[in-house]
């Protein structure tokens, strides 16, 4: 059973930083695009970044020049490094995992991890 289990959320004031990471279990990730997606309260779960199993990275224009994907594939951990952080961050952040060349049914998602950014 494939397993995303997400980490390093917490409460950071303005301007500071955060990493986040998500550990696979069950899976290798290396056969999975993966994703960072966030849901703040009343809003719509929407992505924040992406990277290919062959390491192209997409951002969300909200974020773009402050977060940066990166994966391990050896450790098998995905992380979202996350600099210059906005009030408008503070979300529950989720892990994706989609199996390259597989439908809805190889799609897999964490529980999340509360990221709040606040004085």
């Amino acid at each position: 059973q494939v397993q995303l289990v997400e980490s390093g959320g917490n409460l950071v004031q303005p301007g500071g930083s955060l990493r986040l990471s998500c550990a696979a279990f069950g899976t290798i990730i290396s056969i999975y695009d993966m994703g960072w997606y966030r849901q703040a309260p009343g809003k719509q779960r929407e992505l924040v970044a992406a990277i290919t199993s062959g390491g192209i990275t997409n951002y969300a224009d909200s974020v773009k020049g402050r977060f940066t994907i990166h994966r391990d594939n050896a450790q098998n951990t995905v992380y979202l490094q996350m600099n210059s952080l906005k009030p408008e961050d503070t979300a529950v952040y989720h892990c994706n995992a989609v199996r390259v060349g597989s439908g809805p049914q190889f799609e897999y998602w964490g529980l999340g991890t509360l990221v709040t950014v606040s004085e």
